[in-house]
């Protein structure tokens, strides 16, 4: 199993022969079943939460920095935290997020307008598009302006250290054990990351319980809009819906429990984000009759207005440029695998048994690469989700977000996201490739190795000057 190009490649190889599943064996101390086909992957992604289980080979090297978050719990704990976060994503609290998307948008896009003019039109996309998801993020888990898109920080530091070393422990497999981990001068430096994250989410939780108690839930306000008073509630930001929310039982989270899942937020939202954006950037690079199309959809939908600046009704208005993202999330799936263990026997077609236990790694890769599903897997054609050639396909033939009870909590808001930044950019900008092969590097999202270079060119439509808007929400993602 390597993180490399030849890695993707190998599991092509793999699907080309084996079609649907198979058993690995990693030495002598691990075993599991990789899966690639839809109609294995369905009952397995389907089956209840209260017999699923993350397994701790791919999953618990989180654990000290996620806590037992959404992401890493199981059974009627997972359950209760997935009841007390939904309505964080219900959509009229998605709505609101699409200020901040164009606010942290126009940021990144002002400075690539400075860096052309400056002469330095070749730009690595994941630098720049990981910076501002992350403070879209920041904005909507804390009301936080950390700035990071002009300057860094050491809690920004701390993140990108985190993830890093993450996958660097997953390689080394004698690092697989904790008592030699945190001897290594790699596990000092995660705690010393982790005490980073730590610090600044527990000061942020601990503040606006706080404030909270001080002044009460959050206060109405009178919106005179349109000349008719409405009474409506200030819009709270995650942590503030986190610490609002309570079960049926009237028991909300505790402090650590919400520093556990803002900080699962961070690590989940920015960087899967970033690489899908990223990625679509690069596939329109590479088809010019696609992205002007792109283009034209967007140009269409926002003539005659006075600013660019899109909200939550035109994105479904973007039909064109949301099957070009849906191929790309396709092609280049931020998250190759989903790993799941079970607490009983799970029957696959065939008459087939994973016995109770077994690792089961999900394989997006594969199954979005699957040539029986997918003709011309490695081609990007975004018209394979024309709603008309898209009716026949396999519900779990396309799973981005994976599926099931533990799908990720956050795909409407990624979507959302990548709606905006991308149809944003092709309106201000047209790209071209940079000039240097792409190679893949699935580490925990698929990135490119040295980056992901594209040329920009400035095109001559109307930006609105960045303005901060009011910091009223908060959110994140992935279960």
């Amino acid at each position: 199993m390597r993180s490399t190009e030849e890695g993707l490649q190998a599991v092509d190889q793999l699907v080309r022969t084996y079609s649907h599943s198979c058993s690995w064996f990693l030495g002598p101390f691990y075993s599991l079943v990789r899966l690639f086909h839809p109609d294995y992957i369905k009952p397995l992604l389907l089956a209840p939460a209260s017999i699923t289980v993350k397994d701790e080979l791919f999953y618990g090297f989180l654990r000290p920095w996620l806590g037992q978050s959404l992401l890493l719990s199981n059974g009627e704990d997972w359950s209760r935290r997935r009841r007390l976060l939904t309505p964080a994503f219900h959509f009229d609290i998605l709505k609101n997020y699409v200020k901040i998307f164009n606010h942290s948008s126009d940021i990144m896009h002002s400075k690539w307008r400075r860096l052309v003019a400056e002469g330095e039109s070749r730009q690595d996309m994941f630098n720049h598009i990981s910076l501002m998801t992350l403070d879209s993020l920041l904005r909507c888990t804390f009301s936080y302006n950390s700035n990071c898109q002009e300057s860094s920080s050491e809690y920004i530091a701390a993140i990108f250290e985190l993830s890093t070393l993450v996958i660097e422990r997953r390689g080394r497999i004698l690092h697989h054990w904790d008592c030699l981990y945190w001897r290594s001068p790699e596990g000092q430096r995660f705690k010393q990351a982790c005490s980073v994250v730590h610090g600044f989410t527990r000061t942020v939780v601990q503040e606006r319980r706080a404030q909270l108690l001080h002044r009460g839930e959050p206060e109405s306000h009178t919106d005179t809009t349109g000349g008719e008073e409405k009474k409506k509630k200030r819009v709270a930001d995650f942590i503030d819906l986190l610490l609002l929310s309570k079960d049926e039982d009237g028991h909300g989270l505790t402090d650590e429990e919400i520093k556990a899942e803002a900080d699962t937020f961070m690590f989940g939202g920015h960087d899967t984000t970033a690489s899908g954006i990223s990625w679509v950037l690069y596939n329109l690079s590479q088809h010019q009759d696609y992205q002007d199309r792109c283009r034209a959809e967007v140009n269409d939908l926002l003539q005659d207005r006075k600013t660019d600046d899109l909200d939550w009704s035109d994105l479904s208005s973007l039909p064109f440029t949301t099957m070009c993202i849906k191929e790309s999330l396709r092609l280049h799936s931020p998250v190759s695998a989903v790993t799941r263990r079970y607490t009983k026997d799970m029957t696959v077609p065939g008459g087939r048994v994973i016995p109770q236990g077994s690792i089961c790694l999900v394989s997006i890769y594969g199954t979005h690469h699957n040539p029986e599903i997918w003709p011309d897997p490695d081609v990007y054609n975004p018209m394979r989700f024309d709603p008309e050639n898209s009716k026949d396909r396999s519900s779990h033939a396309f799973i981005p977000f994976s599926s099931g009870p533990r799908n990720c909590i956050g795909q409407k808001f990624a979507m959302a996201e990548l709606r905006v930044v991308v149809a944003l950019t092709l309106r201000r900008f047209r790209l071209t490739p940079g000039g240097v092969e792409v190679r893949r590097l699935p580490q925990l999202v698929l990135r490119a190795e040295g980056g992901l270079w594209l040329t920009l060119e400035t095109l001559d439509t109307p930006i609105s000057s960045p303005h901060i808007p009011p910091l009223l929400l908060v959110a994140t993602f992935l279960n």
